[in-house]
């Protein structure tokens, strides 16, 4: 390696995976080099929040980074950790500050069945990465009154618009987007589409959020108009808006191999659905690409909570590290490319063989045995697992 990637760690389980993965899985066969940032609870506590800021701008810098999966603290991780304050998700933080597009794949293994059998191909979500409920500002109404949306221009005038006469006590939030960030989702969207040559759906609810949703509509139908469309024909790929809850019905009836962009809470929901019906979420790729070329690799699940409280005990854990080797490799692949390192994105190309050959041939984690339609798994602990994977590396 010429150039580093950002390295994110994480928390709980899957930290202990991260440190495995590049043991026996990287480190072996790579000259890795990477900028170091600690994103666990813990150390986001002691700097403030400040390193998940300096990963991100560090992401911008060297233009690839990986991240291991990590906490956003509620009140119960407040105590457990004894935080200093209910910090906010490090995702969140680092997808404003580059201003990128998710894009979440599965990966597909011979023998897992899609619980939705007509999936032949996969499904990409691209998740819009700014605003709404993420960004919201939230009041609790202790009685009557009445509330108001109110926006104040530079000159002072001001724009009212009603929300609601409360007669007794309830609830108001304020959720926000930006034409420049609605414009780089669209524009994300469409050049993944053109790189992959997948169909593009973009799908929200513009009958009732005549303002909010309809203005993602517009901003999407006017960029494609006047900077994707000839390039989508010439391609042969489509680009079609149609409402959430008719996309729905027409991803089900699918039989995938398309993009579909969503909002940031859309976006969310619906990737773990895709995800969890094509098998296991634990089997879902997840990529912030942003505007200006950079890239984020991670796995799209979590921190695996319930296993690393096992391992915290000294027993044994069955752990599928499959997303997150897929995050290391991705962010390898990009840095050959970037760096012009065939080798690199050679080794990363095996690795993922490996992984998914690995599990075709039998030996696998407990999850991943549950869903397997092979007769006879061999069911290996976490770190078995992943010690079978570069067993199956070497072969190759």
């Amino acid at each position: 390696m010429t150039t580093p990637l950002v390295e994110m760690d994480g928390d709980e389980m899957t930290r202990i995976l991260w440190q495995m993965i590049k043991d026996e899985l990287l480190l072996p066969y790579i000259d890795l080099k990477t900028e170091y940032y600690d994103l666990g609870l813990a150390h986001r506590d002691e700097t403030n929040d400040q390193v998940t800021v300096d990963s991100a701008n560090a992401t911008k810098k060297y233009g690839v980074a990986v991240k291991c999966a990590t906490i956003t603290p509620n009140g119960a991780r407040m105590d457990e950790y004894h935080l200093k304050e209910m910090w906010k998700s490090p995702n969140g933080t680092i997808r404003a500050i580059l201003d990128g597009t998710v894009f979440r794949a599965p990966i597909l293994i011979k023998g897992i069945v899609p619980y939705v059998k007509n999936w032949t191909k996969p499904i990409t979500i691209a998740r819009h990465a700014y605003g709404d409920v993420y960004k919201n500002a939230e009041i609790k109404i202790p009685g009557r009154g009445k509330a108001e949306l109110v926006f104040t221009a530079e000159d002072g005038t001001q724009t009212r618009e009603l929300i609601h006469n409360f007669g007794g006590e309830g609830i108001i939030q304020g959720i926000h987007n930006t034409k420049d960030s609605i414009s780089s989702f669209a524009r994300a969207c469409f050049g993944y589409a053109i790189d992959t040559k997948q169909d593009l759906w973009f799908s929200t609810k513009d009958t009732i959020s005549k303002k909010y949703d309809h203005t993602f509509k517009d901003i999407f139908q006017e960029i494609y108009e006047e900077e994707y469309k000839e390039k989508f024909e010439n391609l042969g790929i489509e680009y079609f808006y149609t409402l959430i809850d008719d996309a729905v019905a027409r991803v089900i009836r699918s039989e995938g191999g398309f993009i579909w962009a969503c909002k940031n809470y859309d976006g969310d929901v619906m990737s773990d659905m895709v995800a969890t019906a094509y098998g296991d979420l634990s089997m879902m790729t997840s990529v912030l690409v942003s505007p200006s070329g950079v890239y984020e690799y991670e796995a799209a699940h979590g921190t695996v909570q319930r296993h690393y409280y096992k391992h915290l005990k000294g027993e044994e854990t069955s752990t599928n590290s499959i997303a997150t080797i897929f995050a290391w490799t991705g962010a390898l692949r990009k840095r050959g490319e970037l760096d012009r390192i065939p080798q690199l994105a050679a080794f990363a190309d095996k690795l993922e063989r490996a992984c998914i050959k690995t599990v075709e041939d039998g030996k696998m984690t407990k999850s991943l045995s549950l869903i397997s339609t092979c007769e006879n798994p061999v069911i290996l602990n976490s770190l078995d697992f992943i010690k079978a994977i570069r067993e199956t590396l070497d072969r190759l």
